[in-house]
């Protein structure tokens, strides 16, 4: 019973706030069109009064803009409030301004007879004065710096993103604290936009006090002297001193709304309210003070001056000064003060080593855009999706691109890194597209000339507005992100073996052992060491071979283990058994394996260049070594000239030493072995290299 009796009480408690809102917005909109007796007048102006205070006193307390993120709301109702105010007082002055100057109730009587003395000159002087500080002044001043901060901060947004994307990628965060953080940036730009908004009702609440009151004045002489037979100077007197009494109660108010909105838009964001901040730094010079008292005291030594005044505030300074120099300790408060390190206390630690991403993107400002989701910028989306479908094809996890910005780049370039070194560069331009030709192009188009960076084509850098018309002509057009996320996939497959560490490999067979524990288990580190079985895999790897299958690798590992430790001869038996694999790689399942080939007197003679124990290719003559380059390339040309994929056909005994021999030349060729191929497949020679020889 006790239960449901509080959960009843929380449930009405929540409804009341839900309706707290909508219930204000239309009592302030009945107050407009509804007659207010006089004391319903005191009770509300009294209450825009403390909402006022209450508000200024909050702004003072707020140590950052976001605290007090609901004030361009509550400056918006506060002027709602004060004009409808303002609508229903001069209803009643109109109405009732001839019995009396308590008419329209006492606070109005009030702010037109004590505050002005009861002089309507003076009050109606005072007034214009007040409007013309809110208007010209404060309201102004808070809206230009609510439209700069807005600026600025829609300006650091990317930067801020970019910064947030970086250390989620590198571990340093989590999603939840991304997602807090992105949250807070959105929240300032938005904030700072309603302040920039918000700032225009007050100013056009200035304005229309002012129309008020010389519409209320026009209209209380008409009624004063045709309704009631009042003497035009009596007229003028009483409804005169009724309005600057309304206009006053109303713009008071709004001067402190204004300057609690100038106070939160002008803070910097720190660990302290506004009275710490000016005390903390405003009087914590003691220099500043003593030569402040000094010109005050001298000025207070000059004949006419009001020499007390002057010396007892020139004494005040001298003696905070003095205080603060006998106790230097309080000069700042400790979240001011930096944290000078200590020379003979702090040592260099490990800490100091900060450890290389394995993969990086460094991006000039420009590009900036490309990596901010709040600007539609998708790189982070294909970077994690090409992330994807390399784990997919190559069989592992490559590492998190870490993506920083660098300002010594130019604006629209970038460099992808590899252990620190960089392993690609290019630029791409934001809003612009890249117009590639694949060589079968029918037109040239304006633009700036370039070339494909992850491939090297001639390309060109197209407007928007081309772009249909290149496709038209037989252009591969891609968008900037498509041009850097290209260019990083090309070269991750390119350096997929150095990628894969240690780190990578043992969750590589932590995976599979969830899948086969005992698979794993036979081989690492009863059968093998962990370092063999990773230069195994990179031997596959760096011949473009990949280790999806991973369960065969392992089980052939497993196999030969016991006789076999040289990872050389493990790769080639590996290479054997994942054969079908590697021959579909380049030529699919039923067609002919039209190849390349050696005459037969090479390969005796590379034969014989391996039985000698080089594995390097050293071991070959130059001349020989030269003639196989020129053959073998000039044997490739033809081969790419057919259309048909760069193989190269030797026996096992000599594919490595060609493999390693021929990469750097020629790195688009690959050495496949006849133990590679399928006894179901069929073989066509295309050319023979050495047959000259």
């Amino acid at each position: 019973m006790n239960n449901a009796v509080t959960l009843s009480s929380l449930t009405d408690t929540n409804n009341l706030k839900t309706l707290a809102g909508p219930i204000l917005i239309i009592m302030i909109l009945a107050m407009m069109v509804l007659p207010l007796p006089p004391f319903i007048l005191d009770f509300l102006f009294t209450f825009n009064i403390a909402i006022s205070i209450i508000v200024l006193m909050v702004s003072l307390y707020t140590r950052n803009p976001l605290d007090f993120a609901v004030f361009p709301t509550v400056l918006l109702i506060t002027t709602l409030l004060r004009l409808s105010l303002n609508i229903a007082s001069t209803r009643v002055v109109l109405l009732d301004g001839h019995t009396g100057p308590d008419a329209a109730g006492k606070v109005i009587e009030a702010f037109g007879h004590f505050l002005v003395g009861g002089n309507y000159t003076v009050g109606l002087i005072v007034f214009i004065i007040l409007v013309i500080i809110n208007f010209v002044v404060i309201t102004k001043g808070a809206g230009r710096i609510a439209e700069v901060s807005a600026r600025f901060t829609l300006d650091a947004m990317p930067g801020k993103q970019m910064a947030i994307d970086a250390d989620l990628n590198a571990g340093l965060i989590g999603e939840d604290d991304a997602r807090k953080r992105r949250a807070v940036i959105s929240q300032e730009a938005d904030f700072y936009g309603s302040m920039d908004g918000a700032s225009k009702f007050v100013r056009g609440d200035a304005i229309a006090g002012i129309l008020i009151m010389l519409i209320t004045i026009i209209g209380g002489l008409l009624v004063g002297v045709l309704q009631h037979d009042l003497a035009l100077g009596a007229a003028a007197k009483q409804y005169t001193m009724l309005t600057i009494g309304d206009g006053l109660v109303g713009q008071i108010p709004a001067l402190i709304i204004s300057t609690a909105a100038g106070l939160v838009v002008s803070r910097v964001t720190t660990d302290e309210d506004l009275g710490e901040q000016v005390l903390g730094q405003l009087f914590n010079q003691p220099q500043v003070l003593v030569i402040t008292a000094s010109i005050l005291g001298v000025m207070g030594l000059v004949p006419g001056m009001p020499n007390f005044v002057f010396l007892l505030i020139a004494s005040i300074l001298g003696a905070i000064a003095y205080l603060k120099m006998k106790n230097p300790g309080t000069q700042l408060p400790e979240s001011i003060v930096p944290e000078i390190p200590s020379v003979e206390k702090v040592d260099a630690s490990w800490d100091d080593v900060t450890p290389i991403d394995t993969l990086g993107l460094e991006v000039g400002y420009r590009l900036i855009p490309l990596v901010d989701k709040i600007q539609q910028g998708d790189l982070l989306k294909r970077i994690n999706g090409i992330r994807r479908k390399f784990a997919q094809e190559i069989g592992f996890l490559p590492p998190v691109v870490h993506i920083r910005d660098n300002l010594e780049l130019r604006p629209n370039a970038y460099r992808i890194t590899l252990k620190g070194s960089v392993i690609g560069q290019g630029e791409s331009y934001t809003g612009m597209y890249l117009a590639i030709n694949p060589g079968r192009v029918t037109m040239q188009l304006p633009g700036t000339a370039t070339s494909d960076p992850a491939f090297g084509l001639p390309a060109v850098w197209i407007e928007a507005a081309l772009r249909e018309q290149a496709q038209m002509n037989g252009y591969t057009v891609v968008d900037a992100s498509t041009v850097v996320t290209t260019h990083i996939n090309h070269l991750i497959h390119s350096h997929a073996a150095e990628l894969l560490g240690r780190q990578e490999l043992q969750k590589l067979l932590d995976h599979l052992s969830t899948q086969s524990p005992k698979l794993v288990e036979d081989l690492i580190p009863k059968l093998l060491p962990l370092s063999t079985v990773q230069k195994v895999l990179h031997n596959l790897l760096e011949e473009s071979v990949h280790i999806r299958d991973m369960r065969t690798i392992i089980d052939v590992l497993t196999e030969h283990a016991v006789q076999i430790q040289d990872a050389t001869e493990l790769t080639a038996i590996v290479r054997s058994a994942l054969g079908r694999a590697i021959v579909e790689q380049y030529f699919p399942a039923g067609t002919e394996l039209q190849v390349m080939s050696l005459h037969h007197e090479l390969e005796n003679i590379l034969t014989q260049v391996m039985q000698t124990g080089s594995t390097q290719g050293a071991g070959i003559e130059p001349g020989l070594a030269d003639t196989l380059l020129k053959e073998a390339r000039s044997a490739a040309q033809q081969q790419e000239k057919l259309g048909l994929p760069i193989v190269l056909l030797v026996p096992g005994v000599i594919r490595f030493l060609l493999a390693k021999f021929l990469r750097r030349a020629l790195p688009q060729l690959r050495v496949l072995s006849h133990s590679e191929i399928p006894d179901s497949r069929k073989i066509k020679i295309t050319s023979i290299i050495g047959g000259n020889k």
